[in-house]
């Protein structure tokens, strides 16, 4: 073998190692950059904002509309607590800033406790609550509640994180985590394929700490991403569905917990 070939050889082995080195240790398979002229994506960078804006500037709560008593700004980040001192049940900021409707969603995440949140996306206010709202909660502000999808976190829960949920409507779950799911609205919903097993996907949940969650919107295609993995991808296919609408993005927190949301960043198409 001639020396150039050694080191052109060396050169390419180089590169695709240097390429491995961007994907998960998680994966068996670790590709190359370039083969026969086909090429890899760019790497992975959730932090790459160029054509996002930001939706929280780190220091108030500046368009976003929430009960006081259980939404602040705390180390850089919005927090929402309930106590048993102060439960807030369901309770949801929202930020009125814009409406969106396709978008790339960036954020990070972190739940300190048992109880559960989740990003609300193209969602309402002053919707009529389905659930009855405990009595010891007091009246509750419908212009503080949200309805609509949920890229849902509960680090606690076996099932829940990183699931579609349709808050506050008949369909409630539509693709469990996992799953890919093509529905029509309320009338149906089918599994079309798997992306892996619930409870193996699980291990890419973090627990008290925090978590890169990226949600996509296109149309009515729906896909949830948890630190760099994918959970579930939802199609639904009804233009009359209120998951197909525009609308607003929000926080939820749900049962005695703590969670903080910082690095909020959104890819607006409309």
């Amino acid at each position: 073998m001639q020396k150039s070939s050694v080191i052109i050889i060396t050169c390419m082995l180089a590169a695709a190692k240097m390429a491995c080195a961007q994907v998960p240790s998680s994966w068996k398979t670790k590709m190359p950059t370039s083969i026969y002229g086909f090429t890899q994506p760019a790497p992975m960078d959730f932090n790459d904002h160029e054509g996002y804006v930001s939706l929280f500037n780190g220091k108030d709560l500046t368009d976003w509309d929430g009960n006081p008593k259980f939404w602040r700004v705390e180390d850089g980040a919005i927090v929402g607590e309930s106590t048993p001192a102060n439960p807030s049940g369901n309770s949801y900021i929202a930020y009125r800033g814009m409406k969106a409707k396709d978008f790339t969603l960036k954020f990070e995440i972190k739940i300190e406790g048992d109880g559960g949140s989740g990003m609300q996306y193209r969602s309402k206010t002053g919707v009529p609550w389905l659930s009855k709202i405990p009595a010891s909660l007091g009246p509750v502000n419908l212009n503080w509640m949200m309805t609509g999808p949920q890229a849902d976190f509960w680090p606690s829960a076996q099932y829940w994180s990183g699931q579609f949920y349709s808050e506050n409507t008949p369909m409630r779950i539509l693709a469990w985590r996992g799953q890919v799911v093509e529905s029509y609205g309320t009338k149906s919903k089918r599994l079309m394929g798997y992306i892996g097993d619930i409870m193996d996907l699980a291990q890419y949940v973090k627990k008290n700490d925090w978590n890169e969650y990226t949600v996509i919107a296109r149309g009515g295609v729906f896909i949830h991403i948890l630190n760099g993995q994918l959970m579930a991808v939802l199609v639904d296919d009804d233009p009359a569905s209120s998951n197909n609408e525009s609308g607003y993005i929000g926080i939820e927190i749900e049962s005695i917990t703590k969670v903080s949301v910082r690095n909020v960043w959104i890819k607006k198409l409309n």
